[in-house]
């Protein structure tokens, strides 16, 4: 299963973007004997003077990059709230009903374009607080090393 994380804006040069490459990484390697495989699709922030617009060319862009039976999840403060575990038995469950492409989806500084999370399989809340987009990169990129190290049984998560 081909696991993207497509996100609005480019996430520079910093100690956040080496924290996302680190668990990024991580996840990566651990994820071949699942055959997983990771990649990160970046989009430039629109330029439209209003933020609805903005959030609209943002979930444009998303979409028209996503395969046509890619399984969505938009990343979303008013979303679902997983615990490590449940996330980690939604990506097996992706996985063991032969999902090719799964796809989760950062928006920009103004949020979700309303596209993105009406054609999301599922709308997902790293908990009910609102998070910088670049912090969203990290958290998601450890939740996905997380669920891996649970899937395979290695002791990285501790109950």
């Amino acid at each position: 299963m081909r696991i993207t994380v497509t996100a609005i804006g480019r996430l520079k040069a910093g100690p956040e973007r080496l924290l996302f490459q680190r668990y990024f990484d991580r996840a990566a390697k651990a994820g071949r004997g699942l055959g997983l495989t990771f990649a990160v699709r970046e989009f430039p922030e629109s330029r439209a003077a209003r933020p609805a617009a903005r959030m609209s060319d943002e979930a444009a862009a998303i979409l028209k990059a996503l395969p046509s039976d890619a399984t969505l999840v938009a990343l979303d403060e008013t979303g679902t709230n997983l615990d490590s575990h449940g996330f980690a038995g939604r990506l097996a469950k992706w996985r063991q009903a032969g999902v090719a492409d799964l796809a989760f989806a950062i928006g920009g500084a103004d949020g979700q374009g309303a596209a993105v999370a009406e054609r999301a399989d599922l709308r997902l809340a790293l908990g009910s607080l609102t998070w910088p987009h670049q912090l969203v990169r990290v958290m998601l990129a450890e939740q996905l090393y997380r669920a891996v190290t649970i899937l395979t049984g290695h002791p990285y998560h501790r109950d």
